[in-house]
């Protein structure tokens, strides 16, 4: 049929992250994947070409922690309802995500893991590219909108099998733990025998034991600012060590109201392209105020806030493409720079970036189409438009 399309996209400028700049070139798929990309002299064998006229051609983007939208929740989504949010992620932009988890008795978290694994790879949705556990491994000093009763200490033996049936559909799998509870560290070396990656989070770290955390293997600080102690002149905490370590990836929830645009931009300042635009997102996105729920605690959604009923902030509304567009205020950056934090960055973090992340040759044509207002015009999934 048509999946095997060769496209010419014609005089587009094109997102280049290397040098964070559109380049005016053309880009060819073929099937799903990217054939070539840019100054191209050119191309002999297409199926149908696409003039852009200028218009800007991006990678799809990229949220590595999302809870869900359109009234689903990751934890209790059938398959349909994974489906249905699915056409939601996409119409925004999001062509690839890390569905999260927060917190849930472990045989919900369990059959989650399971039902998200049967997607992996799938055609007919977004990429649904593995799993984020954002639950249960919590300080409950730290727990945010995480029930207390659903918390238990880190435990190697409970990982296998949330990693294994991910790790044989080639799924990837990110868990973020308080990792100064995993006192022998034997939590954070089995994940990375399984072939997971750590994140620091809901955590009351000493900077010294953030530091440790990065030595046994996090890779990333979860909602840095966010469920951690706040940065202190004497104590410089988990934040410090997120925003000093080089090699730290740092996830932000840039909406301007989990953390002030002035501390935004001092995270960009000190991160560059190892910030990470998420939306920490849950089931209220793209539906409105009213009454809603997150990892067992009610949660009221008023004026597109959501908090739980004693006040703590229960995720977000926030929508990715928005944040690009919030950073790049926030931070006083081009939006070609924001761009990176939500595409390349959030792929390398949690080691994607071999197969998306960027438009190049090899790798998935998961792309967006801009107008000069860069407002979304088209999606465009495996090398087929969708919207």
């Amino acid at each position: 049929g048509d999946r095997y399309l060769r496209v010419l996209y014609k005089n587009a400028k094109i997102y280049d992250s290397h040098s964070q700049t559109f380049i005016e070139g053309d880009l060819l798929t073929d099937g799903a994947l990217i054939a070539a990309a840019g100054n191209c002299p050119r191309y002999d064998m297409y199926d149908k070409t696409e003039q852009l006229d200028g218009k800007m051609l991006i990678p799809g983007l990229i949220d590595i922690h999302t809870h869900g939208r359109a009234g689903g929740d990751f934890i209790s989504a059938d398959n349909d309802m994974l489906v249905k949010m699915s056409k939601d992620y996409l119409r925004t932009g999001v062509t690839t995500l890390l569905p999260t988890l927060a917190s849930a008795p472990l045989e919900d978290m369990y059959s989650a893991s399971d039902r998200l694994a049967d997607l992996v790879g799938k055609e007919e949705t977004c990429n649904y590219a593995g799993v984020h556990i954002e639950g249960r491994y919590l300080n409950p000093k730290r727990r945010g909108a995480h029930a207390e009763k659903l918390l238990a200490p880190p435990n190697k033996d409970e990982l296998e099998r949330f990693v294994f049936r991910m790790r044989s559909r080639n799924g990837q799998v990110h868990i973020t733990a308080a990792l100064e509870l995993d006192a022998d560290g034997s939590f954070a070396k089995r994940a990375i025998e399984l072939g997971a990656t750590l994140g620091l989070g809901h955590t009351d770290a000493t900077y010294e034991e953030a530091v440790k955390a990065i030595e046994r293997g996090a890779v990333t600080f979860t909602h840095l600012f966010n469920a951690m102690p706040p940065l202190h002149h004497r104590e410089g905490g988990a934040v410090c060590a997120g925003l000093a370590d080089s090699e730290a990836f740092c996830e932000i929830i840039a909406d301007g109201f989990h953390i002030s645009p002035p501390m935004v931009r001092l995270a960009y300042l000190c991160k560059r392209e190892k910030l990470v635009l998420i939306t920490d997102s849950m089931e209220a996105t793209g539906c409105g105020d009213g009454e809603y729920s997150i990892a067992g605690m009610p949660v009221t959604v008023k004026d597109g806030k959501a908090r739980t009923h004693d006040g703590a902030i229960a995720g977000s509304t926030l929508d990715l493409f928005d944040a690009v567009q919030n950073l790049s205020a926030f931070a006083g950056i081009p939006f070609e720079k924001a761009l990176f934090c939500a595409t390349a960055s959030p792929a390398m973090a949690v080691g994607l970036y071999d197969r998306t992340g960027s438009l190049e040759r090899g790798k998935a044509a998961d792309m967006l189409v801009l107008d000069k207002n860069k407002k979304i015009l088209s999606v465009i999934k495996n090398g087929r438009k969708i919207f």
